[in-house]
């Protein structure tokens, strides 16, 4: 199976074919890209005008070419009235409203970087995004405005407010409302901007294991050799018998159930559903109920999401004879799958499963596998995607044989710049032209990729990136708390759970800590599993903590 897609990929991809690469420079680096590919994410859009439904939100449904309308009317708004130009940030906080679509849409058509915002964020991190990005518009519903600091703020940021209704008077003089705005123009055409495939276009937020979130900057090409990549993945399995696509008389569709500020929702569901004309079914927030709801009345085709969602819709679906047999595809990412779910997603949900590696800084793409070949290799990430390159270092830098353990680095062309205004965490993260990943993997035989552990001190439950460095740090404001050490204990469901170990001097009450991390931590970092000690916390020699002795310890503490 392996190496029949892989001719497949040689016959899509030679001079002629729809997925023909060639060699291109992005940001002084040499690279595969796809040759035939839209030049920028606004050609994507305007490519896929059609009265085909898109995006559709509770009882909202918005054809591809109201969308695009949309996004030109709100361009011209941030052109004219707000004086967004090429190379602004444009940040957007909310859930996956419409209007998310709608911002992004406009922003990376006119020039401007899109910002995503985590929507789980509270004050302290909205307040250090905005203050890095100095966003020339925000746009943000309610929930987030109730979280939004209200001095410090950017000076030329003005603030357009979705589903609003209650502005701070100390935000009044800088928002307007939404639909205010949008009735008074009515656009089908963008504004003009000479824009490049290498432009900046996108700033997505990323979690590292110390200090708050950095943001991760990406350019056009970057993203649409991503979403191509999965073309290709898709067709090569086509050209298999592997997935069948619908039939003409019905259009496929894709669940949103992740957030669209992270690139499994943005990339993976949103941005590939252009090219494909899926209509995109999105929910306020997961809820496995709804879900298959939503799968049965609106025939949902496809479904991307972290392993815990997945199994979830799983374990719903064959507990309560539920029929969601129009799912073709189920696909992973975030963090791996247990090897019974991918039997499971064959098996109880008739539908073929497939997962990849990828990060924010490679644009959600890097490995990939799909059909028998996942199924016969449940714990592997995949094969190199077609505009990557990888490969398995030592700690020297020594690029590893087959079956060797060391750290994964990846190259090519989904690669981002760097981080904004952080040329320390560039220099940390990059080897030259290869990104270090903070995985220890090794290759088997034939090129598939296991990925065993992390270097990096992150947390990855269920999908998300949780800094320990940031968690202790929250901790450590604790008036009675002396020393913290965080880290990941298994669970079955997510992943990994936020586990924490700290040394007080005084008794604990965890409802009165919880509350006070809570204000300063996003809900999911909050540590779920806590172990007080009344002695200092186990050292080296060297004075650092020994955090794997006390992971394992809650490890074996929880299990028994």
């Amino acid at each position: 199976m392996a190496s029949d897609i892989k001719s497949q990929f040689a016959l899509l991809t030679a001079p002629g074919a729809a997925y023909e690469m060639e060699q291109v420079e992005v940001f002084g680096r040499q690279c595969r890209s796809f040759k035939n590919a839209p030049p920028t994410l606004r050609a994507l859009f305007e490519e896929a005008r059609s009265d085909a439904e898109f995006f559709i939100y509770l009882d909202e449904r918005l054809t591809f070419e109201q969308c695009w309308k949309h996004a030109c009317t709100l361009a011209h708004i941030m052109v004219n009235d707000h004086g967004v130009q090429k190379g602004d940030r444009v940040a957007i906080s909310m859930r996956n409203y419409p209007e998310w679509v709608i911002s992004f849409m406009a922003a990376t058509s006119i020039g401007a970087i899109a910002c995503a915002l985590n929507a789980l964020w509270q004050s302290d991190d909205i307040a250090h995004a905005l203050g890095d990005a100095t966003p020339k518009v925000l746009v943000i519903d309610q929930e987030r405005v109730n979280r939004m600091p209200h001095d410090g703020l950017p000076d030329a940021m003005q603030i357009i407010a979705v589903r609003s209704d209650t502005i701070p008077d100390a935000l009044a003089a800088k928002t307007s409302h939404w639909h205010s705005l949008m009735a008074t123009i009515d656009k089908d055409t963008m504004p003009p901007v000479d824009m490049h495939p290498n432009d900046d276009a996108l700033m997505l937020y990323t979690s590292g294991s110390t200090g708050h979130p950095k943001g991760a900057i990406s350019c056009h090409r970057n993203v649409l050799n991503a979403l191509l990549s999965w073309e290709l993945d898709m067709q090569a399995a086509l050209g298999n018998g592997l997935v069948n696509l619908p039939t003409q008389d019905r259009q496929a569709a894709t669940l949103l159930g992740v957030p669209l500020f992270h690139v499994t929702g943005s990339h993976a569901v949103f941005l590939s559903s252009y090219r494909a004309q899926r209509r995109c079914v999105s929910m306020y927030k997961w809820d496995v109920a709804e879900a298959v709801r939503l799968i049965e009345t609106e025939q949902i085709t496809q479904f991307v999401a972290p392993a815990a969602m997945t199994g979830d819709l799983a374990d719903y679906a064959v507990e309560n004879d539920c029929n969601i047999s129009s799912l073709q595809v189920v696909g992973g990412g975030g963090a791996p799958r247990a090897p019974e779910q991918v039997a499971r997603i064959k098996s109880d949900i008739d539908s073929r499963p497939n997962t990849g590696w990828g990060m924010t800084e490679t644009n959600a793409i890097g490995t990939a596998i799909i059909g028998e070949d996942y199924l016969e290799r449940p714990a592997s990430s995949g094969r190199a995607s077609a505009v990557l390159d990888i490969r398995i270092v030592d700690e020297h830098g020594n690029v590893l044989p087959a079956g060797e353990r060391g750290e994964l680095q990846i190259c090519g062309g989904s690669i981002i710049r760097g981080y904004w205004n952080r040329p320390d965490a560039n220099a940390e993260t990059f080897d030259g032209d290869w990104l270090r990943t903070g995985d220890v993997a090794y290759l088997d035989e034939d090129g598939f990729v296991f990925i065993v552990d992390r270097i990096k001190d992150l947390v990855i439950r269920g999908g998300e990136n949780i800094g320990c460095g940031a968690v202790e740090a929250a901790l450590l404001e604790y008036p009675d708390i002396v020393e913290a050490s965080v880290y990941g204990v298994p669970d079955d469901r997510l992943g990994e759970e936020v586990g924490a170990t700290i040394f007080c001097e005084n008794e604990i009450d965890r409802a009165a800590l919880d509350g006070f991390l809570r204000a300063r931590l996003a809900h999911f970092e909050v540590p779920r599993y806590l172990q007080v000690e009344t002695q200092p916390l186990p050292r080296t020699a060297s004075g650092k903590i020994l955090k794997r002795e006390l992971r394992a310890a809650a490890i074996d503490r929880l299990g028994a």
